[in-house]
């Protein structure tokens, strides 16, 4: 696109796209410094045991802020009204919906989006879980130019951060998200002007972050022990890993590693009881269950559990 030849208002009409709790810094940044011509979010759903219809969190500043929102089905439903606003720019963030190129090539400036991984690494719905998970020791927010492609367009800025030792996929998102707010305020002026620069995807780079199926939540105890800990850690606090244990559920939210081996005990045997929950065999050691939420109950210190069993815990698999 020749950006010379854009004329960029004064006021550029701006649509926001963006759903979970993840966008609203960045949308609330966004209404900080523009004006925001509409809001496109999820229809209301229900949420929880008892199905209350609830908003979404992106919706919620859109009520907040009196801006129009829009909560098309599916997205397609909606390009007649959005290409009525006559947008200049639209930014998506978390929206969860694939955007058709008839949408795509609808603003003049463009689409972006807020993506919370460092491209081309961890495209696609999960990268805050995957950057844990998959053992990355940094990830970042990148601002990009939106193709038909999954998170295949072009680089606009990048910003990193280390993940340490102790972070979980909800410390890692309440960081990204705020790094995203204020990657996305530090760029658009350029977008606005037509001076940022574009960086192409190196595809020889390219991983993946899918959205978290149930496969993925199921502790394998063949698995080594920094594994087992990384999806623990990756998939706090949401939706949580689990074993079974008595042929029931029980998601695990918390362990650690030990230097402990136990080469005659089987993958999933409890090994030993601890002052902080109870020991369980993997294929190279010992991990260390510190908070449990056995079906059907809350979560609890894993120490609490081993005091309420009654019976005896070493010596049991879990599966």
């Amino acid at each position: 696109m020749d950006f010379d030849k854009i004329e960029v208002k004064k006021d550029p009409v701006i649509i926001f796209m963006g759903t979970p709790e993840f966008s609203v810094p960045v949308i609330e940044g966004l209404v900080s410094k523009y004006k925001i011509r509409a809001i496109v979010t999820q229809p209301d759903r229900p949420v929880g045991r008892h199905g209350e219809i609830k908003c979404s969190p992106v919706k919620e500043v859109a009520l907040k802020h009196n801006i129009l929102c829009l909560q098309p089905n599916k997205i397609k439903d909606a390009l007649q009204e959005i290409n009525l606003l006559e947008p200049d720019l639209i930014i998506t963030c978390a929206y969860g919906q694939i955007l058709p190129l008839e949408l795509l090539l609808m603003p003049k400036i463009g689409c972006i989006n807020v993506h919370a991984s460092l491209l081309p690494k961890l495209r696609g719905g999960a990268p805050i879980h995957h950057a844990i998970i998959d053992g990355y020791s940094k990830t970042g927010i990148t601002i990009m130019y939106m193709a038909e492609g999954m998170d295949s367009g072009d680089i606009i800025s990048q910003c990193e951060t280390e993940i340490l030792d102790d972070d979980t996929a909800s410390s890692l998102h309440d960081r990204l998200s705020i790094m995203g707010r204020d990657l996305l305020l530090e760029t658009l002026p350029s977008i606005l002007k037509g001076t940022n620069k574009r960086i192409v995807q190196d595809e020889s780079l390219v991983t993946y972050g899918f959205n978290i199926s149930r496969k993925d939540e199921k502790i394998d105890f063949n698995k080594t022990k920094r594994k087992i800990v990384n999806q623990v850690r990756g998939l706090n606090s949401w939706p949580g890993a689990y074993c079974t244990f008595d042929n029931k559920i029980m998601k695990v939210w918390s362990c650690y590693r030990t230097d402990e081996i136990y080469d005659k005990a089987l993958p999933g045997e409890i090994t030993k009881i601890y002052p902080d929950g109870f020991g369980v065999k993997c294929a190279n050691g010992e991990v260390v269950f510190t908070m449990v939420q056995p079906e059907g109950k809350k979560k609890m210190k894993a120490i609490d559990f081993v005091n309420g069993y009654h019976g005896q815990l070493v010596g049991k698999v879990l599966k």
